[in-house]
């Protein structure tokens, strides 16, 4: 089975130490270099191969693979196994995963280097190295995926509002595009009628909120809450049955501010929106500054 190492990380901080969490597989694996630093900054290798040659870990590793990793060779397994526990004996993780193909442990060189295990193993070893330290490391780790979760929760949001918005620009096109428009001309439609809705919710254009907004990266809708990302996508479905029914644009702004207003009154008492909020303003932040911590 390949091992894939993705880039991509973030990191957790424990008692001060930092400690990195990438993706392999699509599973969540853990530096457990990170945290052997907190009990030997200078020799993690060391700590490392020291946890690995006890017959307990081997065990655990093993049953592990045997669980996890169809190509896991067992034989080599045992002879690690049977050796473990004599005058001697070190295992470090590059002969472990060398002679038994295990997948559990990775190591890698290079800017992301380091030994990394999966979450499970990790959670192990960080046992060994203080039981206190790896209940902060589960705490940390439960807190970080509950904010992968509003972030995904925060991208279904915006999806979902992208796609309501495909249903209102072709109701746009059927019944306000005459024939034979140029390009220019059609997109001054559409950006018209985007700003219908962003004038009805917002009280302002896109361009007047870059305007005033001169620094801030994307437009209005991403710094949007929860409430108004409700209220957008019915706003978006509302103005296409409006053009569908042949309202003119300067009806459908005064009847979608109307509604706009009597939605934003419900959406800002709805207890389950208000939970969502500090959620989303989050995900949204951390989507506009961007990922990728070393």
């Amino acid at each position: 089975m390949e091992v894939i190492l993705s880039i991509k990380n973030k990191k957790i901080k424990i008692k001060g130490n930092e400690i990195t969490i990438v993706k392999s597989n699509q599973e969540d694996y853990i530096s457990i270099t990170d945290i052997a630093k907190y009990k030997n900054l200078e020799a993690t290798g060391l700590v490392i191969s020291h946890w690995l040659s006890t017959k307990y870990t081997i065990e655990f590793m093993g049953f592990w693979e045997k669980m996890h990793n169809p190509d896991f060779n067992v034989t080599e397994f045992s002879n690690i196994k049977n050796s473990s526990g004599s005058n001697g004996f070190i295992l470090s993780s590059k002969n472990w995963i060398n002679k038994t193909n295990a997948i559990g442990i990775i190591s890698k060189a290079g800017r992301y280097g380091g030994t990394y295990a999966h979450k499970d193993i990790a959670f192990e070893f960080a046992s060994w190295i203080s039981a206190e330290f790896k209940l902060y490391i589960i705490k940390e780790f439960q807190r970080l995926k509950e904010e992968e979760q509003k972030q995904l929760g925060w991208d279904i949001r915006r999806n979902l509002t992208k796609i309501n918005y495909q249903i209102h620009t072709d109701a746009v096109k059927k019944n306000l595009i005459p024939k034979n428009l140029s390009k220019k001309q059609i997109s001054f439609v559409y950006a018209s009628e985007a700003d219908v809705l962003n004038v009805a919710l917002f009280g302002k254009t896109a361009k007047q909120w870059r305007d005033a907004n001169p620094t801030e990266k994307g437009n209005i809708r991403d710094y949007a809450n929860v409430g108004q990302l409700v209220c957008l996508s019915n706003l978006e479905n509302l103005n296409a049955v409006f053009i569908n029914e042949g309202y003119k644009q300067s009806q459908r702004l005064e009847k979608l501010n109307q509604i706009a207003i009597q939605q934003m009154k419900i959406l800002v008492q709805n207890h389950s929106v208000k939970m969502l909020k500090d959620s989303s303003a989050s995900a949204g932040q951390a989507d506009k500054n961007g990922g990728g911590d070393e």
